[in-house]
């Protein structure tokens, strides 16, 4: 894990070529009264007992952690921690850290010499493969084998759901009729991520030069090392496509591909008296299947129906799905499970559903039609809701 992140200093160092405002230094400056919830906090640092600044000025780029140093400067690339160095000049790249050894030629090619793990310790998704190449360092991370279970996404409200996704999507049990929203009634939830690996905001001004187009999937692949028809890959030609989808009829949207995007465009449609907030479930246990909750108290966070939702993608780096609806109501709902598990859940009522897909999987799970009777859902804990105060 210090190897790779070692490198992820270096990515940083080769890909930040001027001055750039920090993520969270944004969002002080634009809403400097409006906490930032969890769901974005997770993604801006992995590791929170580590505090990285990182400079950049005339003399080029330097990176500072606990025990790491990076520099850049006219003469190259240089990284120091207990136990690795990495030197970038005119012949290339070079890394060395203990038992493993990366060296990076004129013509991109990339040598990475490591001690083979034994086949039964190898986990699934272990990270194998290392490339570095005008984009910076990708650490590549994957499952083995063909895409299976890539669905679209259950709060793209006008898709329809399939029978896998009825039957396998752990999100069907957010969905619930907002007559059941109150206390003492019990619930089989599952909260999951959208995805299990890491997928950081990037700073706008690295997002921005990054294409983000369905045209560009074969070049966005090779950026990425992604193969295609890949689990990878097939993810992040979903997450394009339906960000390329036009709106439903009285809907605004955004795919947010930084935090300062999606900062502009949630105040661009509430207003900077805004708050932002997230589902926090307070378990350290990783639960496969869904558990029996019970609700302690609900509360309307605002009494306004105007919401910007934002949904988490499974994507490389972080990119969120953003819309503006004018008939949705937000709640926190205080949740305790059977286990003793405790939790506070952001739930989302839309009261007019008339322009859903009829197929759509809320429908399919609850058996109401559209624009009958409104339909709430439980917020994943890496998405976000936005709504005025």
């Amino acid at each position: 894990m210090e190897f790779l992140r070692f490198l992820s200093f270096l990515s940083l160092a080769m890909v930040v070529t001027h001055a750039a405002v920090a993520p969270e230094t944004y969002w002080k400056s634009e809403l400097p009264n409006t906490p930032m919830p969890k769901a974005f906090t997770d993604l801006l640092n992995d590791d929170k007992s580590t505090d990285v600044q990182v400079g950049v000025g005339k003399g080029g780029v330097s990176v500072h952690a606990p025990g790491t140093n990076v520099g850049v400067g006219k003469g190259g690339v240089s990284v120091h921690a207990p136990g690795t160095n990495v030197g970038v000049g005119k012949g290339g790249v070079s890394v060395h850290a203990p038992g493993t050894t990366v060296g990076v030629g004129k013509g991109g090619d990339v040598s990475v010499h490591a001690p083979k793990p034994k086949p039964k310790s190898k986990p699934e998704g272990d990270c194998e493969k290392v490339y570095v190449g005008k984009g910076g360092v990708v650490v590549r991370c994957h499952h083995k084998g063909k895409p299976t279970n890539v669905h679209v996404s259950p709060f793209s409200y006008k898709y329809a759901a399939n029978d896998d996704q009825l039957k396998d999507d752990p999100n069907v049990a957010l969905f619930f009729l907002q007559k059941d929203l109150h206390r003492g009634n019990s619930m089989n939830l599952h909260f999951t991520k959208t995805s299990t690996q890491s997928s950081n905001f990037l700073p706008r001004k690295v997002a921005d030069t990054i294409p983000f187009s369905s045209e560009k999937l074969p070049e966005l692949y090779t950026r990425f090392a992604v193969k295609p028809d890949t689990v990878e890959s097939e993810s992040m030609k979903k997450t394009i496509t339906e960000c390329e989808e036009k709106p439903m009829e009285g809907e605004k949207k955004l795919c947010a591909t930084s935090l300062e995007a999606m900062v502009d465009f949630s105040t661009s449609e509430l207003g900077k008296n805004v708050k932002a907030i997230s589902t926090e479930v307070n378990s350290d246990k990783k639960r496969t299947t869904p558990l029996k909750y019970t609700i302690e108290g609900a509360k309307k966070v605002t009494a306004a129906t105007r919401a910007v939702v934002c949904h988490k993608q499974s994507y490389p780096y972080a990119v969120f799905y953003c819309h503006k609806t004018t008939t949705t109501e937000a709640y926190v709902v205080s949740l305790v499970g059977e286990d003793g598990t405790k939790g506070k859940a952001v739930a989302v009522c839309h009261t007019d559903t008339a322009k859903w897909n009829p197929k759509h999987l809320a429908f399919r799970v609850l058996k109401v039609k559209p624009g009958t009777t409104p339909v709430c859902h439980f917020l994943p804990e890496d998405h976000v809701v936005w709504v005025p105060y």
